[in-house]
């Protein structure tokens, strides 16, 4: 047993990241051939992960959380064109022309940004709620400062569980930590629990059976073959009868994984968000007993200079990832218990800096997607007129706020015991009536 250290680069002065100095081991979920890193909770008994997919509960909601790190610019994704503040004096080469920008539902005072015409369709479809301006008071332009506040829950640079950690010490079990799923190498901080188990799973579709000198083709179907035949023999030898009983898991892992974890039914994007978004859905197609899941979209939002191009490949990438994912919810028949969080740490100012880029801001985006949501949007755009002290978009809405409406509206659990200040907090209709 090993303890974590969280990968993600701290400065000092900064915050420790929650979850830093739980215990990992590695293992392997037999009936599944999931390979896991387990962070934290009680060592597992021979069998329990098997014994908690066999007891998932069918259609138990899950909630997951997509983050686009280094401050999405909201102002490019969402240009106000009603706002005569917004102009090309504010953003000389960042101004986007009203003629390219696509219309957003409900609504003239924001459109789309070109690039995000897969996130318009699921806006249009009722399938995407908008938070134009989230954040919280007096913000922190540090990323890994805002970002930790996020994680945790509450603008508490101690905090060293996740909100998320948090709620499933109230909830989980100690033999499923597949309740809070990582796609990722390490655990995300979100997930950081006190006392329950959760994991991390980087490429859960590259489970293979292999032995030295077999790679493939004719000879390792015949492998797998002989393993299968192996499993199906019975013996009263205690050793010859757990070799058989190896072999007869890892054919059974092989089986499971051809079978069950099929390429999907949509085409998702290249990339390390596409990519995890289509394991994620694997995994909750096959029934696992995930409960929240988290992942890290991979694209940089931290656009000081040159900012256009990169931040509309990004658009891109995220809005067809994301469509795909919901795409692929709705075909698998579980789009209905699924609700994704796509949140980033703060946006950006106002102004263009001199390298045609933009520097940390304050209020930022958040979207919510799914069958349950309401749609249109939450909150209103603050607009240029009255930025705050720093000359930064003020947040209309507060991320705590925001999960507060989440634990209470989607995951039925009361927020008090989770979110600190919870009963000093608004809350925000999510869901469809």
């Amino acid at each position: 047993m090993r303890s974590f250290a969280c990968c993600r680069p701290t400065e000092t002065g900064h915050p420790v990241p929650a979850g830093t100095g739980m215990s990992r081991r590695a293992v392997v979920l037999g009936g599944v051939g999931l390979g896991l890193t387990l962070f934290g909770g009680r060592a597992l008994a021979p069998g329990a992960l098997d014994e908690a997919v066999a007891a998932a509960t069918p259609g138990q909601r899950v909630l997951v959380c997509v983050s686009l790190s280094g401050g999405v610019d909201g102002l490019s994704l969402l240009p106000p064109q009603n706002d005569a503040r917004y102009s090309r004096r504010l953003r000389p080469e960042l101004w986007v022309d009203p003629a390219t920008t696509l219309a957003m539902k409900g609504t003239t005072d924001l459109r789309w940004h070109p690039a995000a015409a897969r996130l318009k369709a699921l806006h249009d479809r009722d399938r995407l709620t908008v938070l134009p301006s989230i954040g919280y008071a007096g913000p922190n332009h540090s990323h890994f400062t805002s970002r930790h506040f996020y994680e945790v829950g509450a603008t508490d640079p101690d905090g060293r569980t996740g909100w998320l950690g948090r709620w499933l010490d109230l909830v989980g079990t100690d033999h499923n930590p597949l309740q809070g799923l990582t796609l990722g190498e390490t655990i995300s901080p979100m997930l950081a629990a006190a006392k329950v188990a959760v994991a991390a799973t980087d490429r859960p579709a590259d489970y293979r059976v292999t032995t030295p000198g077999i790679e493939g083709g004719a000879w390792h179907a015949e492998l797998v073959r002989g393993m299968t035949e192996l499993g199906r023999l019975t013996s009263t030898d205690p050793v010859l009868g757990a070799a058989r009983a190896v072999h007869g898991d890892a054919a059974d892992v092989h089986a499971e994984l051809v079978g069950g974890f099929q390429d999907p039914a949509v085409s998702y994007p290249a990339g390390r968000l596409g990519d995890r978004l289509a394991d994620l859905a694997r995994l909750l197609g096959a029934g696992l007993p995930i409960r929240c899941g988290t992942i890290d979209s991979g694209l940089d939002f931290d656009s000081h200079a040159n900012q256009a191009a990169t931040f509309e490949r990004h658009v891109t990438e995220t809005g067809t990832a994301l469509q795909a994912f919901q795409d692929d919810l709705e075909r698998r028949g579980i789009a209905d218990r699924v609700l994704t969080l796509v949140w980033s740490e703060f946006g950006r100012r106002p102004e263009e800096n001199g390298s045609a880029g933009t520097d940390h801001g304050a209020g930022g985006i958040a979207m919510l997607m799914g069958t349950a949501v309401r749609g249109g949007r939450i909150g209103e755009h603050p607009g240029l007129g009255s930025l705050d002290p720093d000359g930064n978009l003020r947040a209309t809405t507060d991320f705590r706020a925001l999960y507060c409406s989440l634990l209470e509206q989607w995951l039925g659990h009361d927020a008090g015991p989770v979110i600190p200040g919870a009963d000093g907090l608004g809350r925000y209709a999510l869901l469809r009536a």
